[in-house]
C-alpha cells in the first residue's frame, strides 16, 4: 500500500491551479517560434477564451463558496479562500505574459507580414478620414452613451462584453459626469482603415465628442466584466426544457466575478467601477494593452495560408474505402469492429456516413443517438429526421444542459420534435455524457443491432479539430447493453447488470478500479504490470489512491493528461512509478484510452469518461472494452507515440509544474500528431495502392 502518512496537500495537486497551468501550456504554444505565425495569434486567442469560461463557471463557484463561508478544504487541502488567492496570483501573472508577447512579439511579427494593428492615433490623415466615415455610417448608429448621475443609476453591464468608461466635463458649469458606452457585440473587433486594422474600441473612442457634444472628455478606459455563467436546475423541475430556457435567461444577470480594466485606468476611474460594479479589489485585473485578446480568432479568416499550418485532409479509414452503397457499411461493421480515429481518419466518411447509411439503407427499422454537441454542418440530424419520415423509429436523446450550447441544443430539440423524432432531455441532475448510436437492421438471421461509440461529440466542426475515437460494432453483447442504457435514460428504472460496457453512475469506478487492482497484484507477483492512461482530466481521488497504490506494488503508471492532472508524480514513497506528460498541438488532444496489462492479460478501454468525480457519479458515461486484436495494436500504436512525443509534450513534476520534454539528442525525434497524420497518409496510399493492383 502506498503511504497514507503523506498530508493531503502533499498527495494531491490543486484542480484549479492544475488547469490554470494547462492554460499557460496554451500560452507556451502562442510563444512558440517554431510555429507559423497565425496559428501563434490562434493560441494567444484561445488563451483568453479559456479564461473567460474559467472565470464564468469555476471561479464563480469558489467566490459563491467563499462568501457563504464555506470554510471546508479541497482534498488537496485549500480553502475556497486560499484557492481564489493563488489563482489571482497566477492569472496576473500569465495575462502580463500573454499581453507582453502580443505587444512585443506577435504584434510586431504581424506588421512585418503586412497585417498591421495600428490605434487611431496611428492612422494616417487619408485613413482617418476613411475610419471617419465608417464610424458615423456602421458604428455611431447603434452606440448608446449612458450617463451615471442622479435618477441615473450604474448601468447593467453584460457579461464578456467591452465597454468605455468615460469622465467628461462640462465647460461652462465644470459639472464632471461619468458614462458608460458599450462597444458593440455585433460588429468585428478590428476595423479596416486602407490596408491596417484597427480596434474597434479605438475608434469609439477617437469619436467620442460626436458622442458628448460640447463636454470635455477628461478620460476614457475599456473595461470588461465577467460574470457568473454556471447554473444548476432543479431535481423537481417538471419540463427540463423550460427550466434551462429560464436558467439561460437568468444567467445574463449572474454574479460579476472578474473585471479587466486597461493599466492607463487612473485610481478614481477604478473606484467608480469598483463602486458601480459592487466588487472587491481582488476582483480587479488591470491590463496592459488591449483588452479581450480572444478577438484575435478575427485574424485568422485573413486569407494567408503561407502564416498557418497547411490544411489537413482526413483520409477514409482504409476499410470504410470500400464501402460503395449503405447496406455495405454494415456488412464491414459485421465482418469486424472497426476503429476510426479523428481527425486523422474522417468523421464524415465513418461516423456520418454511418447514420446516413441507417437512414438510407430500407432494412433498417430503428435508429438511437445521443446528441451532447453537434453542429450546424452535421448530417446526423438530417439522417434522423430522414428515418422519422420513413416511418423508421428515430429517438435523440438531447442533453440541455451541454454548458455554453444550452440554446442551440434546445433549438435542435424543437427541430427534431417537429419532424416526428422522439426526443428525450434525460435528467435534471444528470448530463448525458456518453457518445453512442445504435441502428437496429433486419438481416436474414432476424434483427441484428449494430453501435458507435465515440470519445468525442457528434460534431463536424470540431471533428477536423479534435483528436477523438470512434468504434463501430456489431458485439451482441455490447449492443445489448447500449439499447439498456438508452432505455435508462428514455424509460425509468436501474439496468441490473452491464455485460461488456463500463457504465456511469452505475459501476464504472467500481470496475477501473478492479482493473488498477489487479495490475496491482501483478507487479506483487513480479509479472508484467502496467497502466497507460490518455484522458483529459485525473481528478477523482479514488482513482487516484488506488494508482499510487500501484505504483507503490511495482506496476510502471504512464499518464497523459491534457489538461488537469490532480495526481502529484514523482513523490517518494509515494509516485515514483508514476510519470504524467501533457500533449498540446494544432489538434486538441481529446480521446479517452485506458489500458492495463497485468501478467498475460490486458485489457483496454475508449469512451466519453474523464476520471472526475462528475464523470462517475453525476454523468451517463460509456467505457467500451476493445477486443479485436486489429484495433487493440492500433490504440497500442497511438499510446506508444503519445508517450514517446518529445517535440510537443511537457512533463508534470512533484510540485505541480510542467516543463516541456527535451527533445532527444540521439535517435528519432517524434512529434505524436505528426506521426499520425504520416501514419493516416502511409494507410492511405497502401489502400490505395491494393486498389489498384486489383484492377489490373
Amino acid at each position: 500500500m502506498a503511504s497514507r502518512t503523506l498530508t493531503a496537500e502533499s498527495r494531491l495537486l490543486n484542480r484549479e491551479l492544475s488547469w490554470v497551468e494547462f492554460n499557460a501550456r496554451v500560452l507556451d504554444l502562442a510563444a512558440d517560434e517554431a510555429m507559423p505565425l497565425l496559428e501563434r495569434v490562434k493560441f494567444c486567442s484561445i488563451f483568453s477564451a479559456n479564461l473567460d469560461e474559467f472565470f464564468m463557471v469555476r471561479v464563480a463557484g469558489l467566490m459563491g463558496q467563499a462568501e457563504a463561508g464555506f470554510s471546508v478544504r479541497s482534498a488537496d487541502g485549500l480553502t475556497p479562500a486560499d484557492a481564489l488567492a493563488a489563482i489571482k496570483s497566477r492569472v496576473s501573472e500569465l495575462t502580463a505574459r500573454q499581453a507582453k508577447l502580443w505587444k512585443r512579439e506577435l504584434r510586431p511579427a504581424l506588421a512585418a507580414e503586412g497585417i498591421e494593428i495600428v490605434s487611431v492615433e496611428e492612422c494616417t490623415p487619408k485613413e482617418l478620414q476613411k475610419l471617419e466615415a465608417r464610424f458615423s455610417r456602421d458604428i455611431y448608429p447603434v452606440l448608446t452613451p449612458l450617463a451615471v448621475g442622479t435618477g441615473q443609476p450604474f448601468p447593467y453591464i453584460s457579461g464578456l462584453s467591452n465597454s468605455l468608461s468615460v469622465l467628461a466635463v462640462d465647460p461652462e458649469s465644470m459639472e464632471e459626469r461619468f458614462a458608460r458606452v458599450k462597444v458593440p457585440e455585433g460588429l468585428d473587433r478590428f476595423v479596416e482603415a486602407g490596408t491596417r486594422l484597427v480596434p474597434l474600441e479605438s475608434v469609439i473612442s477617437h469619436f467620442l465628442p460626436m458622442l458628448f457634444p460640447g463636454m470635455d472628455i477628461e478620460e476614457r478606459a475599456l473595461f470588461r466584466v465577467t460574470r457568473d455563467a454556471d447554473f444548476e436546475v432543479s431535481d423537481d423541475a417538471d419540463d427540463l426544457l423550460e427550466a434551462v430556457e429560464l436558467e439561460l435567461r437568468n444567467r445574463r444577470f449572474g454574479d460579476v466575478v472578474r473585471v479587466e480594466v486597461s493599466a492607463s485606468a487612473s485610481a478614481g476611474m477604478l473606484q467608480r467601477l469598483r463602486e458601480g460594479l459592487d466588487v472587491e479589489e481582488d476582483q480587479i485585473y488591470e491590463i496592459e494593452g488591449l483588452l479581450d485578446l480572444a478577438d484575435l480568432m478575427q485574424l485568422m479568416r485573413l486569407d494567408r495560408p503561407d502564416l498557418k499550418d497547411e490544411p489537413w485532409v482526413p483520409i477514409t479509414q482504409p476499410r470504410l474505402s470500400r464501402v460503395k452503397e449503405p447496406a455495405r457499411m454494415f456488412d464491414e461493421v459485421r465482418r469486424a469492429d472497426l476503429l476510426v480515429h479523428q481527425p486523422y481518419e474522417s468523421f464524415r466518411t465513418s461516423f456520418e456516413a454511418f447514420a446516413a447509411a441507417a437512414a438510407a439503407d430500407p432494412d433498417v427499422i430503428a435508429m438511437k443517438t445521443a446528441v451532447y454537441r453537434t453542429s450546424d454542418d452535421s448530417t446526423l440530424v438530417s439522417s434522423l429526421v430522414d428515418c422519422a419520415e420513413q416511418g423508421k423509429q428515430a429517438v435523440c436523446l438531447v442533453e440541455l444542459k451541454a454548458r455554453f450550447d444550452e440554446r442551440r441544443n434546445i433549438e435542435w430539440s424543437r427541430e427534431l420534435e417537429q419532424a416526428g423524432v422522439h426526443v428525450v432531455h434525460g435528467f435534471p441532475d444528470m448530463k448525458i455524457h456518453a457518445k453512442m448510436t445504435l441502428v437496429v437492421r433486419r438481416e436474414p438471421g432476424g434483427l441484428r443491432r449494430y453501435v458507435h461509440i465515440g470519445t468525442g461529440n457528434y460534431h463536424a466542426a470540431t471533428a477536423r479539430l479534435y483528436e477523438d475515437l470512434g468504434i463501430f460494432t456489431a458485439d451482441e453483447e455490447i449492443a445489448a447493453d447500449v439499447a439498456d442504457v438508452f432505455n435508462y435514460v428514455t424509460g425509468f428504472g436501474r439496468p441490473q447488470r452491464f455485460r461488456k460496457l463500463l457504465v456511469a453512475p452505475f459501476e464504472m469506478r467500481k470496475r477501473l478500479l478492479e482493473e488498477i487492482e489487479t495490475v496491482a497484484a501483478a507487479a506483487r507477483e513480479g509479472e508484467t504490470a502496467r497502466i497507460r492512461l490518455k484522458l483529459n482530466n485525473l481528478v477523482d481521488p479514488k482513482v487516484i489512491e488506488a494508482l499510487y497504490d500501484a505504483a507503490g506494488a511495482g506496476a510502471s503508471v504512464q499518464i497523459c493528461a491534457r489538461s488537469i492532472c490532480m495526481l502529484r508524480p514523482g513523490v517518494e514513497g509515494l509516485s515514483e512509478n508514476i510519470h504524467v506528460r501533457s500533449i498540446l498541438g494544432r489538434f486538441l488532444e481529446h480521446s479517452r484510452i485506458y489500458s492495463f496489462e497485468a501478467g498475460a492479460q490486458s485489457s483496454v478501454f475508449i469512451g466519453s469518461a474523464d476520471l472526475m468525480p462528475r464523470n462517475l457519479d453525476r454523468r451517463v458515461e460509456v467505457l467500451v472494452p476493445v477486443e479485436s486484436a486489429r484495433s487493440r495494436q492500433e490504440l497500442q500504436a497511438v499510446l506508444g507515440s503519445v508517450f514517446a512525443d518529445d517535440i510537443r509534450a511537457w512533463v508534470l513534476a512533484s510540485d505541480g509544474s510542467w516543463s516541456p520534454t527535451e527533445p532527444r539528442k540521439a535517435g528519432k525525434q517524434v512529434d505524436h500528431q505528426v506521426a499520425m497524420m504520416r501514419r493516416a497518409q502511409l494507410r492511405a496510399r497502401r489502400q490505395a495502392e491494393g486498389g489498384r493492383s486489383k484492377s489490373l
